[in-house]
């Protein structure tokens, strides 16, 4: 797919003020745990209409014009930090571009240039905040490390406990 960097949000008419993007590669365990979290996320809530909950997996600078007119963006991600493995990691404006600065993926380098792209454009949300987790296991897989799994619900708890601080109250 072609990016036409000119492109408007076609949500923009529907008043998306948050965007919350599940990112990884599911077939890499832990690796896909940004995208099992917004899953598990959408199991046990549903969202307010001015949130556009996005499975984002790898795809980068196809997520551009998303960013357009949002306010504030959530991002869960695998994030290497040197910790223990299942350790949630929180990382807010300028800090989560420069957490990226060393990759464990692919997808990050794509998340780091959207990122870019997006503050070059003057499209970065004002308000951004990444809540990630030290990952345990990258090989091929398509289930998340034991570890990982069983810390998955304190990453939602702490991406409800994030929207509820910026006035958003998830229902389950």
């Amino acid at each position: 797919m072609s990016i036409n960097l000119h492109r408007s949000n076609p949500l923009a008419s529907h008043q998306i003020s948050i965007l919350l993007l599940g990112l990884g590669n599911i077939l890499l365990q832990d690796e896909g745990l940004g995208v099992r979290a917004l899953e598990r996320l959408l199991e046990l809530y549903r969202l307010p209409e001015n949130i556009l909950a996005i499975d984002g997996g790898v795809m980068g600078l196809d997520l551009l014009h998303y960013l357009e007119g949002v306010e504030k963006l959530l991002i869960l991600d695998a994030v290497q930090m040197g910790k223990p493995p299942g350790t949630l990691v929180r990382l807010e404006g300028d800090e989560a571009p420069a957490a990226l600065a060393v990759k464990m993926s692919m997808h990050q380098v794509g998340l780091q240039e959207l990122l870019a792209v997006s503050q070059f454009r003057g499209t970065l949300p004002p308000e951004l905040v990444l809540w990630g987790m030290e990952p345990q296991s990258m090989s091929p897989g398509l289930t998340l490390s034991e570890t990982v799994q069983s810390n998955l619900d304190a990453l939602v708890a702490a991406a409800v406990q994030e929207l509820a601080r910026w006035g958003v109250q998830c229902h389950s």
